[in-house]
């Protein structure tokens, strides 16, 4: 019998994954602590969250102090630092890994967002990743940018398994969802085992209240008011019936006949923006089956100790999310341009935070050189 509201919601079908890593969560055995006492079964990172866990040097003080003494490049000690942390807790998660027979113990490791508008580059260090970490339960993740679609392609033709982050719009994440599918078609005709494979769709969510708020805010109207905070949640209800449609067809049905795994909603950004809503409102509204959820810890804990469920909240919601978007354009949101301004903020902030990134690491292998010594 489920006691928590977390078991609950894994009971419900939807896999807990925290959206945060650090060494420290590694050597401290936090990270094993989430996985028996919260349910987590995977984790996702970023260029912010590295930037975030490398700002504390401490718990990378003596891997810093080798890389200075070899000399090491910036971008050659970001690589090996951030390769080494997701190496060490897909260690973490192997267990979790075998006991779902792969669908969830994975461990999110992304390519350098500079190279977001560059398929070829991509793909080339998404191999590189992918071989320099050598474990089963990694995911490359690869932003969904127009350039991004066919590195999601020719990556998961490779046998590589990736999260396809920075979804936004229902029409980029179709064209997300085919480009999974022509991969994985590819996959197996390149000889790769299907069954080893997995893919999530990192389907960006309390960005997108964020921006439209701010723009119902500007309109001002009481009909523009009355839809602040409906946004985020209907975009992603809409999402899924998305995936409902494309992983009923005869297209898909081939490729789970060869031991595919769907490429499951993966719903992100999380975390509440706006604290006059519930602190668990991008969870407990979009509860539904073979989907999952990665919270970072804030909200985890919120979950754990507030969180309710009322059954699948998404399933047969897509009418209903569709008169929300109709009327948001009633009251003059220009929903496209949300979502590309979501997009470009979103690369942004990945190029500024790997940037950070590299600023940390360049200060602390200068101080460590042998040069200043």
């Amino acid at each position: 019998m489920s006691t928590t509201p977390l078991a609950d919601l894994s009971a419900a079908g939807v896999s807990i994954w925290l959206d945060d890593l650090s060494r420290k969560r590694i050597e401290t055995g936090n990270l094993a602590s989430l996985i028996s006492e919260k349910h987590v079964v995977g984790v996702t990172s970023n260029p912010t969250i590295f930037a975030g866990a490398l700002a504390d040097a401490a718990g990378y003080a003596d891997q810093l102090d080798d890389l200075a003494r070899r000399g090491a490049s910036v971008d050659d000690a970001v690589r090996e630092i951030t390769t080494d942390d997701v190496r060490r807790a897909c260690d973490v998660f192997r267990g979790v890994f075998t006991e779902t027979g792969g669908v969830d113990g994975r461990v999110s490791l992304e390519v350098d967002p500079r190279k977001a508008h560059q398929t070829d580059a991509t793909v080339s260090e998404a191999i590189d990743l992918w071989k320099t970490v050598d474990r089963p339960n990694l995911m490359i993740k690869i932003p969904a940018t127009p350039e991004g679609l066919p590195a999601i392609t020719r990556t998961l033709a490779e046998g590589i398994s990736v999260n396809v982050t920075l979804i936004f719009s229902v029409d980029r994440y179709r064209a997300v969802m085919d480009a999974f599918l022509a991969g994985m078609e590819q996959a197996r005709a390149n000889g790769h085992d299907l069954t080893t494979m997995g893919s999530v769709a990192s389907f960006f969510v309390s960005r997108v209240d964020s921006e439209v708020d701010k723009r119902l805010d500007k309109i001002g109207t009481d009909a523009a008011l009355a839809l602040r905070g409906t946004a985020a949640v209907a975009n992603a209800r809409l999402a899924y019936q998305a995936y409902l449609d494309v992983f009923g067809t005869e297209r898909w049905a081939t490729l789970q006949g060869a031991g595919a795994k769907a490429q499951r909603p993966l719903w992100a950004s999380t975390g509440v923006k706006n604290k006059a809503y519930p602190d668990t409102l991008y969870v407990t509204e979009l509860v539904a089956p073979n989907t999952v959820n990665t919270m970072p810890e804030a909200t985890l804990d919120a979950f754990a100790d507030h969180g309710e469920l009322h059954g699948d909240a998404v399933s047969g919601t897509a009418s209903a999310a569709a008169e929300v978007f109709a009327a948001l354009a009633e009251v003059g949101i220009d929903v496209g341009d949300v979502y590309q301004v979501l997009e470009n903020e979103g690369v942004d902030k990945f190029d500024g935070s790997w940037k950070e990134l590299l600023d940390t690491v360049s200060e602390q292998l200068t101080s460590r050189s042998p040069e200043q010594s």
